[in-house]
């Protein structure tokens, strides 16, 4: 039989990788809960008009990297390829329009049909974070100041940019669509195959290309700042002054658009250079009119999501998981009575392994290996003296004891 393995782009995560994933979404949960984001769980996959039309027919995510399939119901379902659309929708069928503002932060698994290489997965998990029912700028200050302080929490600051930009309103971006359709058509020819699509159906996409001549092409390229009517202008004025206020360091980037349609004033991006191709490791914007496409109410909104996989890679933090104390007997007679002395340890929040079998040197040999500080040993001479031997395995020293006693003086040691 054919070894079995993982779907292409999918991973486990051994326990070592997973400690850091745990390090990433507990600091995002800690800093989030400070700034009143409370936690929400939605489904893994949801009816796909839940995300097609938010997310554009021209986007990447609609056109060729959805996972969609059909149920016993023949309902058509999405696995969900981002958070947003899937919080907002929550929030609309709880009813909470008439209770705004909502903040609320999540993580999970998402799934996109790409291209696997490092920091890029076909199954991906993010944290994320949605401000909805604020219109004010001060709500895009609020999450870019989150999105900082759970880089900050990290120590990942001194390797990450804030890049930022605006997409001004659905007048300036209509203004500013047709002065950048009229620059591109001189360069139609040019142009990547996707951004040639993109031309007709979202031309703003194409300031995202990755494409090396797309690229240069977009050098020359008309400013979005520059076609932002006065209130735009102010908006983003004032964005930038509330980062300046916190001391957030930023560039402001002319191209940087989001890739879903949703998005418009402030679009930001945290990149750092650690991670080759895949710079973006949290990315979000303001999305005033997704819970309209959703078939709710016209109510603004602003978040971020985190790729848990890229920033990962970046945390340094080792997986130790040594055991504070191994209980260890002379034969396996008497391995069941290991049992109620580990049960005593345990509820007493201490570290424990049995170690069930081998000879006595076998069994050092694994406790060494595993780095145990302290080793409870069990023989004929223990069990008839109803005590136990407690040996310090780093100076080598033991002696007899009685359990309540070993307890007390483990926990002066190891507790402190």
């Amino acid at each position: 039989m054919e070894k079995l393995r993982t779907v292409r782009g999918v991973h486990d995560l051994l326990p070592n990788d997973l400690h850091k994933h745990k390090k990433v979404i507990e600091a995002g949960l800690n800093v989030s809960s400070k700034f009143r984001y409370s936690e929400i769980e939605i489904p893994i996959f949801e009816f796909s008009e839940v995300f097609k039309k938010p997310l554009g027919k021209s986007s990447d995510i609609v056109t060729k990297e959805n996972y969609i399939f059909k149920d016993r119901s023949d309902d058509e379902l999405m696995l969900r390829p981002e958070g947003t659309s899937g919080v907002v929708r929550a929030f609309l069928n709880a009813g909470l329009v008439q209770d705004i503002p909502q903040r609320f932060s999540y993580f999970g698994p998402m799934f996109r049909y790409e291209r696997p290489q490092k920091g890029r997965l076909r199954q991906f998990k993010q944290f994320g974070v949605e401000c909805i029912g604020i219109s004010n700028s001060m709500a895009d200050i609020e999450v870019i100041f989150l999105g900082y302080e759970f880089l900050k929490k990290l120590n990942l600051t001194d390797k990450i940019t804030l890049k930022i930009n605006s997409l001004g309103d659905a007048d300036s971006r209509l203004t500013y669509r047709k002065v950048l359709i009229n620059y591109l058509n001189d360069y139609k020819f040019k142009l990547s195959n996707d951004s040639v699509k993109r031309l007709s159906e979202n031309p703003l996409r194409i300031l995202d290309s990755k494409n090396e001549i797309d690229q240069k092409i977009l050098i020359n390229a008309p400013n979005v700042l520059d076609y932002l009517n006065e209130a735009s202008k102010e908006r983003f004025a004032n964005v930038c002054e509330g980062l300046n206020v916190l001391k957030i360091n930023y560039e402001i980037d002319k191209n940087l658009v989001r890739g879903l349609d949703y998005y418009c004033h402030t679009a930001f991006e945290f990149i750092t250079d650690q991670l080759g191709a895949q710079g973006t490791v949290l990315a979000g914007g303001r999305y005033d009119g997704l819970s309209k496409m959703l078939g709710g109410v016209d109510v603004a909104g602003v978040g971020w999501a985190a790729g848990i996989e890229r920033l990962a890679l970046m945390v340094q933090s080792e997986y130790i998981d040594n055991p504070d104390i191994v209980l260890m007997a002379q034969t396996e007679v008497y391995n069941h009575l290991l049992l109620p002395i580990m049960n005593e340890l345990v509820n007493e929040d201490f570290k424990v392994e049995i170690i069930y079998t081998g000879n006595m040197s076998k069994k050092f040999k694994r406790a060494n290996k595993i780095n145990a500080s302290y080793a409870i040993l069990l023989g004929e001479e223990e069990v008839a003296k109803k005590v136990i031997k407690l040996k310090n395995l780093s100076l080598g020293s033991e002696q007899l004891i009685d359990l309540n006693q070993g307890i007390k003086i483990l926990k002066k040691i190891l507790h402190n």
